[in-house]
């Protein structure tokens, strides 16, 4: 009997569906900003799209996390001026998992294919990858992330108006024994999840913070870590709703706690003799000259690829100082206060964490950022800027490391970097920063509770 491990061709996915006797499945794919979007197909109709592809209406690139249309910004790919056809798209078969509350039911991911690649994320990565191949090179990354469960259900949280929300669990508590062990259930319906539908979870703890949970996602070669962290954010949130509890991975939820991180550890191995590309016991932190060069290219482009990484409006009300997340593209030996953080150890462990990252950001988007811009360090031989040490927040930085204050400023450095352009194709880097305005100026709409308490009766 097969399992969706062994899938691997269209045929064995075929073989799968017949041996389980299944009427229909389920595929999905993900959106410019990470969220997933899917359909049940019937049998007959999921064989004919293995072998010819099938189409989604390509509204899916079209719209907002809201299903508001872009309009107004510059969006050529699709609108109202093309009348919003189908878009090609591919079933991976290879992607295929056990839905472990649905029995029996199996889930295949898809990505944009045709002239929708272009500005597809997971494609964009997949080209990413194909560079550091070309380079002689595989790449590595394990996503962490934290995230806030609460006693609330998606009725509750808008009958409250997202006001006076009942975390699972009260107080300041980071790795705390005594939650975890008192909601054990819990901790472990989530990890058996992870089992189930491969996405195993390393590490889950709590953090400091009212209801806030830690997952570290197992290592795993870049494209299917990135898959991994896909699924993870979409099933947690299905998993607690199902319990009438609810998860957020918002970048920044509340003005009293700290924001919430999607921080991605990455590494490269040589593809010839699986040598860590990383690791040189005979160098200053044990970190060769390969390395060396790929943080110096995360920190030089870190400024202009910021918009992919900090996908959100939200997203910048965390990175300020003292909120553990930085201000700077800086970067140190085992600091937690810098952006990019140099992991020593062996050769297997010896890696670098990208540590700009919120909970919100599309894994795609975010590690395709962290990727390219090392690979860009070791074809240029781009050298960092001196190790910071101690608290890089007290400490004055060069100018041209200064991260974007706002989701704005952001997509125009995106817009502007040639970089991009040549990493990232004009057609993504134009679509993707004009999705990035429309988020900001539908933002830019609306009058917050900071505005009213500061104003009303003063100004």
């Amino acid at each position: 009997m097969l399992t969706p491990q062994d899938i691997q061709t269209a045929d064995d996915a075929k073989r799968l569906v017949e041996e389980r006797n299944l009427s229909h499945v389920k595929i999905g794919l993900f959106d410019v900003d990470g969220v997933m979007r899917g359909k049940y197909l019937r049998k007959e109709k999921f064989f004919a799209a293995l072998d010819k592809g099938l189409a989604f209406c390509d509204v899916v690139l079209g719209w907002d996390s809201s299903d508001q249309l872009y309009e107004n910004v510059g969006v050529e790919y699709t609108g109202w001026h093309t009348g919003y056809p189908d878009a090609p798209v591919r079933i991976l078969p290879a992607t295929c998992r056990d839905i472990p509350f649905e029995p029996g039911m199996l889930l295949f991911l898809c990505e944009f294919d045709g002239a929708a690649a272009a500005l597809c994320p997971r494609n964009l990565l997949a080209r990413t990858l194909a560079r550091a191949d070309a380079m002689g090179f595989s790449a590595h990354a394990a996503f962490e992330y934290e995230f806030f469960l609460f006693n609330e259900t998606p009725d509750s949280i808008r009958e409250k108006n997202y006001r006076d929300l009942k975390p699972i669990t009260p107080g300041f508590f980071g790795y705390s024994m005594l939650r975890n062990s008192v909601h054990a259930e819990l901790y472990q319906e989530l990890l058996d999840l992870g089992e189930g539908m491969g996405f195993p979870i390393e590490g889950l703890h709590t953090e400091t913070g009212p209801g806030v949970i830690e997952a570290a996602l197992v290592v795993d070669e870049a494209d299917r870590a990135a898959d991994k962290a896909a699924l993870f954010k979409t099933f947690t949130k299905v998993w607690a709703q199902r319990r009438d509890m609810m998860a957020t991975f918002m970048a920044k939820w509340s003005n009293d706690y700290p924001g919430q991180s999607g921080h991605i550890h990455l590494s490269l191995r040589h593809k010839d003799d699986d040598r860590s590309a990383f690791h040189d016991p005979d160098q200053p932190l044990t970190m060769s000259a390969t390395q060396r060069h790929f943080v110096g290219g995360q920190q030089r482009l870190m400024p202009e690829f910021l918009a992919l990484v900090a996908s959100t409006v939200n997203a910048y009300t965390r990175l300020v100082p003292g909120f553990w997340a930085p201000t700077d593209a800086t970067w140190g030996c085992e600091n937690r206060t810098t952006a990019l953080r140099v992991i020593p150890g062996s050769a297997a462990s010896q890696r670098v964490e990208y540590r700009v990252g919120p909970a919100d950001a599309n894994p795609y988007l975010a590690l395709t950022a962290a990727l390219a811009s090392g690979l860009y360090g070791i074809e240029q031989q781009i050298e960092p800027e001196p190790m910071v040490t101690g608290n890089a927040y007290d400490q004055t930085h060069p100018e041209h490391l200064a991260l974007p204050q706002s989701l704005a400023e952001a997509a125009a450095r995106l817009r502007q970097s040639s970089v991009a352009r040549e990493l990232f194709g004009a057609e993504f880097v134009e679509h993707y920063a004009a999705s990035r305005v429309w988020e900001a100026a539908e933002n830019r709409k609306h009058v917050s509770d900071w505005e009213l308490q500061r104003y009303f009766e003063i100004i």
